[in-house]
């Protein structure tokens, strides 16, 4: 399979905007690794298809009434992948976002299997950040090891809950063995959300703590609206549930970074690359703009 996408330091800045780092207030770092995907490899290219696709974006939001070029946004060059091992990985993750988490702005990735998530929480937890974590996936991804690895992508949750206090929104799917792991007042299930998103909100608002950080696997999202990715499951949410949820989040709490994962693009499927941009770009509006 050909791809048109890239991983070098060439990839175009999200949505156009060319500030410079040292004048940005939210900073974007791509992390184009998939060592641990399990079924359909290809997040690797997500973060080249997500910023090659914000480029067809409108830069003001007609919802919110907020402009992207108001908010100083810069993208960094793509951390590198690391061949030794997925908790290599993870370490040169924590070690690239560390300065980053210090100076207190916001920080937003793009992968990336969920595994990079992990590197992303560890350098706020060694910065002594407290934080409690909201999790949009359709996994739970709590096992304590899969394959070998405590890395693995399926893995990531469990080793967040090392770090921090979570909750899960959009689960649809987990193994028997991770049963024990399950916090039950901390899952808002997909089927929740469908049949009643005010009280799946009012579920969120009772056990989410503040600040927040947002990690959005991207296969929370119907494969109906979202195909593109590595471990697609029936049943997921749609673009109004999720969007409404995170604008909730945006007006209650202090967010203080964000990450999209599991952009596993596939060719001819150009929609879905937009859709994960148009994502990014209205959870920038939401967290980080000032709605007009």
């Amino acid at each position: 399979m050909t791809h048109r996408f890239t991983l070098g330091p060439s990839l175009p800045p999200f949505a156009g905007l060319e500030t410079p780092v040292e004048d940005a207030r939210i900073r974007i770092l791509p992390v184009p690794y998939d060592l641990t995907t399990s079924y359909e490899p290809g997040a690797r290219w997500g973060p080249a298809a997500h910023l090659q696709a914000s480029i067809q974006l409108e830069l003001y939001d007609e919802e919110t009434g907020v402009d992207l070029q108001d908010l100083a946004v810069a993208t960094l060059p793509p951390v590198e992948p690391v061949a030794k091992g997925p908790e290599e990985m993870v370490e040169a993750v924590a070690a690239a976002c560390a300065p980053l988490v210090a100076d207190g702005k916001p920080l937003v990735v793009i992968g990336g299997e969920h595994t990079v998530t992990v590197g992303v929480l560890r350098a706020y937890k060694r910065a002594g950040v407290p934080l409690s974590v909201l999790q949009f996936d359709a996994h739970t991804d709590l096992r304590d090891t899969y394959q070998e690895s405590r890395y693995s992508h399926a893995c990531a949750m469990a080793r967040v809950a090392e770090m921090f206090p979570y909750v899960q929104v959009g689960i649809r799917s987990m193994s028997k063995e991770e049963l024990p792991a399950l916090q039950r007042e901390r899952v808002v299930w997909a089927r929740d959300v469908h049949r009643d998103l005010e009280g799946a909100v009012r579920r969120i608002d009772g056990v989410l703590g503040d600040p927040v950080y947002v990690t959005i696997d991207l296969d929370v999202l119907d494969p109906a609206l979202f195909p593109a990715t590595g471990t697609p499951e029936p049943g997921g949410l749609d673009w109004y549930q999720i969007t409404d949820i995170l604008r909730h989040v945006g007006r209650t709490r202090r967010v203080v970074g964000l990450d999209l994962m599991e952009h596993s693009p596939r060719p001819g499927l150009h929609a879905a690359d937009f859709v994960a941009a148009r994502l990014l770009a209205k959870s920038l509006a939401y967290f980080w703009g000032r709605e007009g």
